[in-house]
């Protein structure tokens, strides 16, 4: 039963945070909720009232993509895969990744509330070269790793669509 124990109290605890979470971001503390409020704070983002908004999370409101909708992601991994939803796509996918992994079992792995890489995709060019590839457009689309390496703009800003201030590295780097 020691097991059991251990996992009771890490779960009263992640209760706890969890409820913290919660309260800060004025929704249930889910990473999808976590990311969007990130990136909210941090790129200018005003996010959409209702989740009825399907595939976009809210719109720049300031710099070069003022007005341009996004579709923000968090995931625990950079594992190469990004959900893509190729009938109602926003201007822009920003996505927060944790640290780089295989796409393999997630037995006895752990997905991070991390960020260790943000990349922004155009999504009519992303789509749009993913279908020139011949590749399967959906949940868990496979992206060739040189389009990650030209969307990212954390911690190397590769990608120009979206120039980070030092503020918005050094807000970044908190999660880290």
């Amino acid at each position: 039963m020691d097991n059991l124990e251990r996992l009771a109290q890490a779960i009263k605890q992640k209760n706890l945070d969890d409820t913290e979470i919660a309260r800060i971001v004025g929704q249930p503390a889910e990473r999808s909720h976590g990311g969007e409020y990130i990136a909210a704070h941090i790129f200018g983002i005003t996010l959409e009232q209702s989740a009825s908004q399907k595939g976009i999370d809210g719109r720049f409101v300031s710099g070069s993509l003022t007005t341009n909708s996004v579709n923000i992601k968090w995931y625990g991994k950079m594992e190469g895969l990004l959900d893509v939803s190729p009938d109602s796509s926003p201007d822009f996918y920003l996505v927060m990744t944790g640290p780089k992994a295989a796409a393999v079992s997630s037995r006895g792995t752990v997905r991070p509330w991390v960020i260790s890489y943000v990349y922004l995709f155009d999504a009519v060019r992303l789509i749009g070269e993913l279908k020139r590839r011949g590749v399967k457009i959906g949940i868990a689309t496979s992206v060739h790793s040189y389009l990650w390496e030209v969307a990212e703009i954390y911690p190397v800003q590769r990608s120009k669509q979206l120039l980070l201030s030092d503020d918005q590295k050094n807000l970044l780097a908190l999660f880290s």
